[in-house]
């Protein structure tokens, strides 16, 4: 593991130590998502903050102006604790580790639905409500369109797959054949 990874998740068990205690884990988890989305559609300032020949001072500032009205101040001074530890490079995983300790704690599990037509409100809470009762945790759907499907739905829950897809019906059934002719 490297030393960036350790580090993030070091990072973000002391944010979520203070969160606990101040009973705003789901709001810290809101506010780091909110910055990563920000990162996201900004490319040129992520590497802007990660860029390690411009001052901390200059870094910090630039983050106190750009969420000082959305996120709290809990959150942008672990920000400016990165910035200042030379650890901007890891705040992907800082958040993706903050995420998962958070929905853990909360009993929450993030799942993705992949599908080859865009899918109702409806059918997302229903594929929420029956993962949710697979894995005892509450389910928060996200819906991604995948063309390669011929039919049916994937669900990835952290490192498994549920795979519902016909592909996948067929490569089980095609395995099972092989199996019952070589016996």
């Amino acid at each position: 593991m490297s030393q960036d990874l350790i580090a993030a998740k070091r990072y973000a068990k002391a944010l979520f130590d203070v969160a606990r205690e101040s009973d705003r884990v789901a709001q810290f988890e809101q506010e780091l998502g909110k910055v990563i989305a920000v990162f996201n559609e900004n490319p040129d300032l992520f590497k802007l903050i990660k860029h390690p020949g411009i001052e901390a001072d200059v870094k910090i500032g630039l983050i106190k102006q750009i969420f000082d009205a959305d996120v709290s101040e809990v959150v942008i001074n672990t920000l400016k604790l990165l910035i200042q530890r030379r650890r901007e490079g890891s705040l992907e995983a800082f958040v993706t580790a903050y995420s998962k300790i958070a929905s853990d704690a909360l009993g929450q599990a993030n799942a993705t639905v992949y599908s080859p037509v865009e899918l109702s409100e409806t059918e997302l809470g229903t594929i929420a409500e029956t993962f949710g009762k697979l894995t005892g945790k509450r389910i928060r759907v996200e819906s991604v369109l995948d063309k390669r499907l011929l039919g049916g739905i994937q669900v990835r829950i952290g490192d498994r797959l549920y795979d519902g897809s016909l592909a996948g019906k067929l490569e089980r059934l095609h395995k099972t054949l092989n199996q019952s002719q070589a016996l």
